[in-house]
Order: C-alpha cells, then structure tokens, then sequence
C-alpha cells in the first residue's frame, strides 16, 4: 500500500471508484448471464450493499464446455490504489449437487493462512460482503442452483507485494475486498482496516507484543531492537489514532510505537492522524522543551528535525516520552505503550523507556 504522503488530492472535485469486491460481482452476473442464456450481459448492472446500482462495461468474455467468464477492468477513481486497472474475471461453473455456492482462488487471488482474518485459513481471500453479493447474484439469476465461482485477477500476485497481504498470511496473490463496493479517494479506510486486521492476525497467533511504525525507517529500527516475529509488526502509517482506539477494544500486553522526530512531536502534541496535511508540529511549544539559551533559535527554525540538532538525544527522549502518554491516554489499559524515536536515516535517537 502506497504512503499517504506520496499522493495530493487534485484541486478538483475526487471522482469515486469500485471495489474488487463490486467488479467480481458485476463480472459473476455477466458470466453467469452467458452460461444461462449464451449472451452475455454487457453492460452489467449490479445491486451494492447501499443501494447503488452501478454498471460496468466488460472487458473480457470467454466460453467452454459448462462454463462462461467475464472481466472488468477496476476503475479506483481519484483513488492511489494499486489495484487500479486491473483485470477482475469471474468464471462460473456448475457445482456439485447440493453445494451451493462455493468459493475459488484463480490466479492473482491469495489464498488465506492465518487466524484472525474474516475468512478461515484454507479459504480464498474474497471476503465476507463480496461473497454475499456474488451469492445474492445467483440466487437472483438461478435460485437454488449448485455454481462454482472462481475469482481472478491479472497480475494480481505481483500487486499483493504492494499490500498487507504477504505479512497477513495470505499467500498468492491479492483479496477480493470492500464493504459498501465504493471507494472513497483518499478516506484511508483501507489502510486502517489493514492495521484491524493486522492486529486481529497477532492477536490470534499469540502474539503478546505489537509494533505500529510510520514508515519503512522506523519498522527497521524497531525490528532491529526488539526482534519479534513478522506478524508483529504493523504499517501504521500516519494513522495512530486507527491504531491505538482499535487495540483499546482488542488488547495486547504491549505496544510500540515507532517513527520519526516529526510525527512523534505531533503525537506528543496530541494530534492521532499524523499527516502533514492535516496537522502541523507546533513550532513554539516545541522550542519551550529546550534549555532556555536555545529556545530562540529553535523559534527561528524552520523544521523539527533542525530543532532535534539543537537538543539532541535529551530532547528526543522527552518527546518519546510525551508521545508515549498521548497514545497511553488513547489506549487506556489495553496495553503498555513504550516509544522509539528515529531520525531521517532510521537510527533510534530516543526512547520512552
């Protein structure tokens, strides 16, 4: 998943997009459409959990001996999401009698290995609402009837290196996603349901310990320190907020947060979503941490990080500190929150203790 912070929302109205979830769907009626009748439905109109009613146009359709296949390409909107362009295919195909519905990974499509997530491990990761909209198609179109539905995306394996996926346990290629079949530009709603599952998968396997970093420097640092297991450690991202209210109803013995001088100056400050675009250090109060002979300098400064060469280590470890009793406050009793402080090359200049 891209950093938040490589991406700025255009100075235009953002356009929405769809699902993974909503476009094997759409692609589900189409293919099926075709297997029932020989033609198939293009565009397609599907029914979201919401009461939309988009349609897509197909963009792949194929036929066999028992069996029909549709594509759609995903169109994210102003969305940065990686799985924007690509291929979702469904292909249906007869089931065994009294089956039902069932459920199958084809290429570019992970398959479940941990606990924790909605879907058992052995499972194909489509996930609970893209199954019951496919289902619902079904029981509209041919009510009662045993299908196969095989769920595929181009390239997709390649894609899910970009994502949770590898280190949720879902092993393959990408999940077949969404709740409401709608992507909202730039809600993030994605990535804090990835930090949800990410601490749902530790909290199965056992895992007494978490790490949420802001970014790839930070995760270094602490996986350097502490050494735990993979599974520990979650891409928070600038969302500690998500985080902290998550583990405050789903606890843990300890949690440690990771990440640069910056955002850990914000935190301290109070702030829980640590994107520059939604909040700034503030300037004044930071400089009142200091030895009185540098606070006017640190004023002048234009950058926390130019005020961290000022005050060194000691000013480091009082910002982990305040960090520390912000997202503490947050968390409640759910866990013991410690902090490690970076700086811009990833080394650990100060601790919460």
């Amino acid at each position: 998943m891209a950093d938040p912070e490589d991406f700025a929302p255009p100075d235009r109205p953002l356009r929405r997009g769809w699902t993974t979830g909503a476009c094997a769907t759409a692609a589900t009626r189409a293919a099926l459409t075709a297997l029932l009748s020989g033609q198939f439905e293009d565009p397609v109109t599907i029914t979201l959990p919401g009461g939309q009613t988009p349609s897509f146009a197909l963009a792949h359709e194929a036929r066999g001996d028992g069996w029909a296949e549709a594509g759609i390409i995903k169109d994210a909107g102003d969305d940065p999401d990686v799985t924007h362009g690509a291929l979702v295919v469904a292909r249906l195909s007869g089931g065994a009698a009294g089956s039902g519905v069932t459920f199958h990974a084809g290429d570019g499509v992970g398959m479940v290995t941990k606990p924790g997530l909605p879907i058992a491990p052995g499972e194909p990761a489509i996930n609970p609402v893209p199954r019951r909209m496919m289902t619902g198609v079904v029981e509209a179109l041919a009510p009662g009837g045993d299908y196969a539905i095989t769920v595929s995306v181009r390239d997709g394996a390649r894609l899910a290196e970009k994502t949770w996926n590898p280190r949720l346990g879902i092993v393959g290629g990408l999940s077949i996603l969404g709740t409401t079949g709608i992507v909202v530009p730039y809600s993030c709603a994605a990535w804090i349901a990835s930090i949800h599952r990410g601490i749902d998968v530790a909290r199965a396997m056992g895992l007494r310990h978490v790490v949420g970093a802001t970014g790839d420097a930070s995760e270094r640092a602490a996986r350097a320190r502490l050494g735990l297991p993979e599974e520990a450690y979650l891409d928070m991202g600038d969302f500690v907020g998500g985080l902290c209210k998550y583990l405050k109803r789903h606890p843990v013995e300890r949690l440690t947060l990771a990440g640069g001088f910056a955002k850990m100056v914000k935190l301290g400050q109070g702030l829980m979503d640590l994107h520059s675009a939604r909040g700034t250090v503030d300037m004044a109060a930071l400089a009142e941490l200091l030895p009185a002979p540098l606070r006017q300098e640190a004023r002048q400064s234009n950058t926390a990080n130019a005020v961290l060469q000022l005050g060194g280590r000691p000013l480091a470890e009082m910002v982990a500190r305040r960090a520390r009793d912000a997202a503490q406050q947050m968390v409640g009793d759910a866990a013991r929150v410690d902090v490690l402080v970076t700086d811009r090359n990833g080394n650990i200049v100060g601790e919460s203790g």
